[in-house]
């Protein structure tokens, strides 16, 4: 199991603040629900959107916190999960972290390049010849694009998942791995670590 990095001092103040925040809106649905039950369903719904914004907030802290030791491309990575987000272009990216990843995929296209977010956007246009596979990423280098990862095999309890959500889940079951993960047809982003998926704030990643 990974140890999770510590919080920064200012991001337990915003944490703490906004929880507090929606502690007194729970207390208020509480206090209220007996005279205003019509509006119940719409304050469970923004209580349900505040949580899940705070979970965004700390999971994009903690991706920082998790690939940092490993690589300085984090503002690549974040300004090309922006970009993917806003188009809805579908993107999988695997970081090696501690673990070799090359016995656990289906190596594709060498590439063997510096990480910038121009050419991770190049590989994931869609028509591209390599959009559809992952970029395997050591350190600062593409190594290659256009690879097939194991697929996870996990009840997802009635949750679909699509097969580039599948794969970042299937590698980070096999290896510490970081799979950065976005949908073409959501434009939402994610990461997957130990097999569970971490929704992130696209252009938030800080």
């Amino acid at each position: 199991m990974v140890m999770e990095p510590g919080l920064s001092e200012q991001m337990k103040t915003q944490l703490k603040n906004n929880l507090r925040q929606v502690t007194i809106e729970i207390e208020e649905m509480l206090n209220t629900m007996d005279s205003n039950d019509c509006r119940i369903l719409s304050e469970f719904e923004h209580v349900h959107d505040v949580f899940s914004e705070l979970q965004k907030t700390a999971a994009s802290h903690y991706l920082n916190a998790y690939l940092s030791p490993f690589t300085d491309s984090y503002q690549s990575f974040s300004t090309a999960i922006q970009h993917f987000s806003e188009r809805k272009h579908g993107a999988l990216m695997a970081i090696q972290r501690k673990e070799p990843l090359g016995p656990l995929i289906h190596s594709g296209t060498p590439i063997l390049a510096n990480v910038s977010h121009a050419l991770l956007e190049s590989i994931f246009y869609p028509g591209s010849i390599l959009h559809d596979g992952a970029v395997l990423i050591k350190e600062n280098t593409i190594v290659s694009a256009g690879n097939v990862l194991p697929l996870s095999q996990q009840d997802t309890k009635g949750k679909k998942l699509g097969t580039r959500h599948r794969a970042a889940v299937g590698l980070s079951e096999k290896s510490d791995a970081i799979v950065l993960v976005v949908s073409e047809e959501t434009g939402r982003a994610s990461f997957a670590l130990e097999g569970t998926l971490y929704p992130i704030h696209p252009g938030g990643l800080i």
